[in-house]
């Protein structure tokens, strides 16, 4: 580990007496043992205390480059092409944001942070990104979402885009459009990782690193070769989930992972830290979870001036210099940086006397200087046992203009007026490229070199040195051969006298899946340290717990039939209590398929209610990287788990689920649900024709006899709704009841006291999906509005019910926004049961009373849905509500 490098890049005022220090130090240790010489240096340390000699802390070190100047490796670049090269990425980024705002203003897109970044993503693609064209997955990299215009102006240059795509940046109806940031959802081919929202991709690269392991250590792919490169923001870093997961990255040793910080001291609206010095506490941060810190503050010419630094005077003033005294620096001339930073001590105004005003203005920021990045990055790739930062101090909006560069207002900054082109335009040394008369054009021009001038060809040779092209998003995945029937027929047949829960069904075909010799291996289960209140620690022992250093203790219930057992070949992945964590998990397994051209099928169980309320913004950008997988959120519904209350109780993430649109939602009640729905599942995301879709499936801790499967169910069953049973036969009144997960049990008895007691028989609709009954339904309704002429076309639900006995009386443990989704097309009078409100401690049959979804409550609203279709009378309503004993007074549940 690079560590307090910065003892070796201050003068040493006193040689000889330096030497006597180490060698009786040495002397110590030789003698006494690195026990005597570890209480030596602890005393020596207490005694600068005493004395208030400052020390600094280890888990930060002065405000330097960690790396001195005498261990720079060479560079093996041509730094001059390489500038020439960049600037020619950084003109048409900002041409390409200034063009877009000038066709349509307001249309956005970020000049400044391409303009801060651009020296450290242009190290990496010169020197270290690893492509695909050898038919490895080479290094993952996740490019930070604001400096998206640079990578399509990179991408410009080498000619996988042209002047059209540019001209549709942020403009992506009709096709050729660029999307607004990293988007594999729009660009399938072009993006591989979603970055924003803002703390996404830190702790998405985080275990992205980790799944590389994972895949390695149970032989599955060779990711030995691949490293994940993350860049972000120093603002970026007040994101709980961007440094959230550090230490995870540090005790597995991830040295595959490195974290790319742009430090250039500002956020949004103004710095970072304006009264301290980000880059010092985000080295605390990292220092103190284990990662190898490698800080990249100031440029060569600062080397010079450190070396002259006999006092320290130099070392002290960048220490206590604040960074939002730096902004001010970096925006004021070179007399006024001579007067307030160097001069108001002699010996620094002294030092740097032989420097003009231009140059002291123009003192370089380390991120922005190629050897010490490269120095940095090379450092950090032969870095063993520890992930590593780089921390790169740089100026937001560098050489833009005196109206961008470290200004508050430069992230808000759209376009640029031609004085403002003219000026970027000289200090990228273009004028060659850009006469002044292509600025008097309506639009400034782009620019491409030749494919024989040597930017191009130099470009061209280092990409295919590094295997191609980046980013890139390739899918080779071979197809999965899919489990037989056989796997699925035991929960056909139901459960006989067993009480069986949904949840306890789901781990049996979870089991099953496990022991087939086909995908068995594919599957990844992952649980957030949740997975004996789901009845799931049978699959410890079966398949273990996947740890990348094994098992280095004996458990406590090692003698026990269902002991912990972890393994580096470990199936499972226990994350810990971190729904966080395992969806991003659950991200780098659904996404294996392109990744690493090895499909993998995640299953991600969880508390409901955790889930898409916890974790939506994760959810989506799933949803935007095209993952596939099972999300499972277990113990669901509003009413079924008694004890925990309104923190617990789910009763809106089917809700949630609605606004994701790939999210294929299933509330099923029953276990041959259940199996026909995750069958159905594999075979859409990973059969002959895999779909860029996921699943989402509420489960229930509630034991009951599972019935069997009634014939011809399953095609109703994955299209959203099916015939349950029909209605008794002999009553004078006909209704129908829908039902979906656990209200199954009051639509059933609701069924009994109707027929017994109101001479009303009642048909029984199993609804597994109302989400995909609702989109089958609008598209149907579109194809009818955009086609007068033709055939209409019948919703699924519509079809379904045509023929079924009216009204018809939904019950959900959801909210009643969730059957109301397919209100308008049920073909009758339709009233919705659900569970709107804050949750409660209870018995279910209390809780199912407080919420109106009790059989009672279900008989009186199919008695009062008959009334207002004129089929039944209100006063039969009335001796209903007497008879059960409802309570009219009580507070409706929405407001309780």
């Amino acid at each position: 580990m690079i560590f307090d490098g910065f003892s070796r890049q201050l003068p040493d005022i006193d040689p000889e007496e330096t030497s006597e220090w180490l060698d009786s130090f040495d002397g110590v240790v030789d003698a006494r043992g690195k026990t005597r010489g570890q209480f030596l240096m602890l005393k020596l340390m207490e005694r600068a205390h005493q004395l208030q000699v400052a020390f600094p802390a280890t888990i930060s070190t002065p405000y330097l480059n960690t790396i001195p100047p005498e261990q720079e490796p060479w560079f093996p670049g041509d730094e001059h092409i390489e500038r020439r090269i960049r600037a020619y990425i950084r003109w048409n980024a900002a041409m390409m944001v200034t063009r877009a705002n000038a066709r349509a203003s307001g249309i956005g897109g970020h000049l400044a942070t391409y303009a801060s970044s651009a020296a450290l993503y242009e190290v990496g693609f010169n020197h270290f990104f690893r492509g695909k064209d050898d038919g490895l997955a080479g290094d993952q990299v996740y490019f930070q979402g604001h400096g998206a215009p640079g990578i399509y102006a990179r991408a410009f240059l080498e000619g996988r885009l042209d002047e059209e795509h540019l001209d549709h940046f942020r403009m992506e109806v009709g096709g050729r459009g660029l999307s607004s940031y990293p988007h594999p959802r729009l660009m399938p081919e072009f993006w591989e990782f979603p970055t924003v929202s803002m703390g996404l991709s830190p702790i998405t690269a985080i275990y992205q690193a980790r799944f590389n392991r994972y895949l390695m250590h149970r032989r599955i792919k060779d990711t030995s070769g691949s490293r994940v490169w993350c860049f972000i923001g120093d603002g970026e870093c007040d994101e709980p989930e961007t440094l959230g997961a550090l230490s995870l990255a540090s005790r597995e040793q991830l040295d595959n992972l490195i974290f790319v910080v742009n430090c250039n001291l500002q956020r949004l609206d103004g710095p970072v830290r304006g009264d301290g010095k980000i880059i010092q506490e985000l080295e605390a941060v990292f220092r103190g979870a284990g990662w190898n810190v490698i800080k990249v503050i100031w440029g060569s010419r600062w080397d010079e001036l450190l070396a002259r630094d006999v006092d320290g005077v130099l070392l002290n003033k960048m220490n206590t210099t604040v960074d939002g005294a730096f902004q001010k620096y970096a925006v004021e001339s070179g007399a006024y940086i001579r007067e307030h930073f160097f001069g108001p001590d002699p010996r620094l105004r002294k030092m740097v006397e032989h420097l003009s005003d231009e140059e002291l203005q123009s003192l370089p920021r380390g991120g922005h200087d190629y050897r010490k990045l490269y120095a940095a990055y090379k450092a950090a790739t032969e870095h063993t046992g520890a992930p590593t930062v780089i921390l790169a101090k740089t100026i937001k909006g560098w050489t833009l203009g005196p109206h961008f560069e470290a200004r508050n207002a430069t992230h808000q900054i759209k376009k640029m007026n031609k004085e403002e082109l003219r000026t970027f335009r000289d200090r990228l040394y273009m004028q060659d490229q850009i006469p002044d008369e292509a600025l008097d054009a309506d639009m400034p021009p782009y620019y491409r070199p030749p494919e024989d001038s040597e930017e191009y060809q130099y470009m061209m040779e280092r990409r295919r040195a590094l295997d191609g092209s980046l980013p890139r998003r390739v899918v080779r995945a071979k197809k999965l051969e899919l489990p037989a029937d056989e796997t699925f027929d035991e929960f056909r047949k139901g459960s006989g006298k067993q009480d069986v829960a949904t949840t306890m069904a789901f781990v049996r075909v979870l089991r099953n899946l496990l022991k087939d010799e086909k995908i068995g291996a594919r599957i990844v289960p992952i649980i957030p340290d949740e997975a004996r209140t789901f009845g799931m620690d049978s699959l410890f022992k079966d398949v273990g717990i996947y740890a990348p250093f094994g098992q280095l203790y004996e458990p406590v219930d090692a003698g026990l039939l269902l002991s912990y057992k972890e393994s580096q070949q470990g199936q499972i992945l226990e994350e810990g209590i971190t729904e966080a964590g395992s969806m991003a998990e659950f991200t780098a397994a659904g996404t294996a398929y392109a990744t690493h051209s090895v499909a993998m099928v995640p299953f991600f169980i969880f508390y409901s209610m955790f889930g898409f309320q916890r974790v939506g913004d994760l959810i989506w950008a799933f949803g935007d990287i095209r993952g596939r997988g099972f999300l499972l959120g277990a113990t669901a519904g509003r009413t079924t788990l008694t004890g925990e209350g309104l923190q617990h109780a789910d009763g809106h993430s089917q809700v949630l689920a609605s606004t994701v649109p790939n999210v294929q939602a299933y509330d099923p009640a029953f276990a041959y649900e259940v199996a026909e729905i995750v069958k159905d599942g594999l075979r859409r995301m990973y059969g002959d024709d895999p779909e860029d879709i996921f699943y989402y499936l509420t489960l229930y801790n509630e034991p009951f006899k599972q019935p069997e499967m009634p014939e011809g169910a399953a095609p109703g069953i994955v299209r959203g709704i099916y015939k349950f049973t029909d209605a008794p036969e002999g009553c004078r009144h006909g209704a129908s009841i829908l039902f979906s997960g656990t209200a199954q049990g009051a639509a059933r008895e609701a069924q009994q006291l109707l027929a017994e007691h109101h001479d009303v028989g009642a048909e029984l609709w199993s609804v597994t999906s109302y989400k995909s009954l609702r989109e089958d339904a609008l598209s149907a309704e579109r194809w009818n509005r955009l086609h007068p002429t033709e055939q209409p076309k019948t919703p699924y639900v519509t079809e379904a019910l045509t023929d079924a006995d009216g009204p018809f009386v939904a019950v959900t443990d959801f909210m009643k926004a969730v059957p109301d989704q397919v209100a308008r097309w049920v073909p009758g009078t339709f009233l919705p049961l659900g569970t709107d409100g804050y949750g409660r401690s209870d018995t279910r049959a209390a809780l199912r009373h407080h919420f109106e979804t009790d059989a009672p409550n279900v008989v009186v609203a199919v008695l009062q849905a008959l009334a207002q279709s004129g089929e039944g009378k209100q006063e039969a309503v009335a001796d209903a509500i007497a008879r059960y004993e409802l309570d009219t007074e009580a507070v409706d549940p929405r407001l309780a």
